[in-house]
């Protein structure tokens, strides 16, 4: 390959917005920023993506002890590594995304002299993740960080406002909004319209509607927010059809939620899907019912496919569904108004259609890959101008992390 000009580091490669994001932008942008992609290992039970972003062409350097979870010694030792890294390549550029990878990354491009860092914020751990006292921690590092990065990038207007105005985490100037870029077209109605049947069958649903969560089953996603609020649906006298897509650590207390909710029968739980347009092919509806979350992509998809969404408000879901035009928003942790919401969609299938076409009509532009990646050759060429990579070949140096 050719001279790095960029070192991208995020902490997991599972499947979801940031690890898309990371895959899009090394591979699409190669031929004016050549980029090694630094990722660590996923958690027990999460779906990698890492095969996928190689087959592509992306070069990837894997420290193992890169990894989600706090941990002192891997912490250090991955510290360690990825100072070592960026030594030997010396990009112009490094790029992290996500809390982890953004300290280290950060630590380490500052310890290596890079000259430009950024870092983006998919979400924040801010907020519903750990206790008051580490929280203020989190922040106060984060704010010692933001000194240290050149920009900071957040993925909708919503979090931009709230990590510079709630948390302070640097002035205004410093954040821009990049929103995610996804691979949409596969999903749009008239190539997936064939498909609905066949997920249908597959539920063994007739005409009774289904509706449709995709994500992985971890507390901050409350996917019991969601069954306690479909109970109230099915308690209303409503048909319907639960397909819960994902998996984690939550599925054992998730599943003894539904016999406890008498839902076993309307729940079906599908696992990891690789085959998500015929998921929401097959779907009347989406719903999230997160606490937290930066810009989801089971929304940006489901608008992509003509379906009708439903999400609790927070994070970035606001701007994604521009203030409840293309969805419907409730209150976070409101299952009554979740159970509201759903009703609505269920029993009118006309504001169905007009939400979905509304967003199928406007995804694409808003959230396709394209628009991503013009936005960031933007972002690096206003900050490392005439600094494109030279033609020399450094693969045999990136091997060894």
């Amino acid at each position: 390959m050719s001279q790095p000009t960029v070192v991208r580091i995020i902490a997991r490669l599972n499947i979801g917005g940031p690890a898309l994001h990371t895959m899009h932008l090394s591979h699409g942008l190669a031929d004016s920023y050549p980029t090694v992609l630094v990722t660590g290992a996923v958690d027990e039970g999460e779906a990698d993506l890492f095969d996928e972003v190689v087959a592509r062409g992306v070069h990837v350097v894997r420290i193992p002890e890169l990894g989600r979870r706090i941990s002192p010694w891997q912490d250090g030792v991955a510290l360690a590594k990825l100072v070592r890294l960026l030594v030997r390549v010396r990009p112009r550029i490094v790029h992290t995304h996500t809390a982890k990878a953004g300290t280290l990354g950060r630590i380490a491009a500052v310890l290596a002299g890079v000259p430009v860092r950024v870092h983006t914020y998919h979400g924040h751990v801010f907020q519903g993740y750990f206790s008051p006292v580490l929280t203020r921690v989190i922040l106060a590092i984060e704010r010692t960080l933001a000194r240290a990065t050149t920009t900071l990038v957040t993925v909708s207007e919503g979090q931009a406002r709230e990590l510079v105005d709630e948390f302070r985490i640097c002035p205004a100037p410093k954040m821009k909004v990049v929103p995610l870029g996804l691979e949409l077209d596969g999903f749009a109605p008239a190539r997936s319209a064939g498909l609905r049947d066949g997920m249908r069958a597959e539920l063994g649903v007739g005409a009774e509607p289904v509706i449709a969560v995709v994500g992985r089953l971890v507390p901050i996603k409350d996917h019991a927010l969601l069954l306690r609020a479909a109970a109230r649906v099915a308690a209303a006298g409503q048909e319907f059809r639960l397909a819960v897509v994902g998996g984690g650590p939550e599925e054992p207390a998730l599943r003894a939620l539904c016999a406890r909710l008498g839902l076993e029968g309307r729940v079906s739980f599908l696992g990891w899907r690789r085959d998500l347009d015929r998921v929401y092919a097959g779907a009347d509806i989406v719903a999230l019912s997160s606490r937290n979350e930066g810009t989801p992509v089971a929304l940006i998809e489901a608008l992509a496919a003509g379906r009708a969404v439903v999400s609790t408000d927070v994070g970035g879901v606001r701007d994604v569904l521009r203030g409840g035009e293309l969805g419907l928003l409730v209150p976070s942790g409101d299952e009554a108004a979740l159970a509201d919401a759903l009703l609505t969609l269920l029993r009118d299938p006309a504001l169905r259609e007009t939400l979905g076409r509304r967003g199928a009509a406007e995804a694409p532009a808003r959230f396709g890959v394209a628009r991503l990646l013009g936005d960031v050759r933007r972002l690096y060429d206003g900050l490392a101008p005439g600094k494109r990579a030279a033609s020399r070949n450094l693969t045999p140096s990136l091997t060894d992390s």
